[in-house]
């Protein structure tokens, strides 16, 4: 499984997860293997927000074979193009999985749970997504 967090620079394992998915700088992109252990540990940039909004890092995450990503909020637009590209949507609280090692242990030991669409945020400006 490919995993892919957004974060802040430069990436990484220990990188501190940034606050809105749509505007990070990069995603790190975990590779799991089948019993839960990291295989490979991976950066992407992600693209200009304005070049095509909230879709494009749900076309850059399905062209790099991401199956899920984790985030601590998304609005209904990036939510519903995941789940047209079969990516799974994880809530993760930046206040207790503040960095890439915990999200993913905290993955692998299934204490994160799959947002569904009425978790998205509203547009009122309050959520981290």
């Amino acid at each position: 499984m490919r995993v892919a967090i957004p974060t802040d620079l430069p990436g990484g394992l220990d990188a501190v997860r940034s606050d809105h998915f749509g505007h990070c700088p990069i995603f790190t992109v975990v590779r799991l293997d089948d019993r839960q252990a990291v295989v490979d540990v991976e950066t992407i940039a992600n693209g200009s927000h304005e070049a095509g909004g909230c879709m494009v890092p749900v076309r850059i995450l399905r062209d790099a074979g991401v199956d899920a990503i984790v985030v601590g909020g998304m609005g209904a637009r990036p939510m519903q193009g995941f789940a047209e590209a079969g990516i799974k949507v994880y809530f993760a609280s930046r206040e207790t999985c503040p960095d890439v090692g915990t999200v993913i242990g905290q993955l692998t030991a299934n204490q994160l749970p799959v947002m569904h669409a009425d978790q998205v945020c509203k547009g009122a400006g309050n959520c981290h997504h």
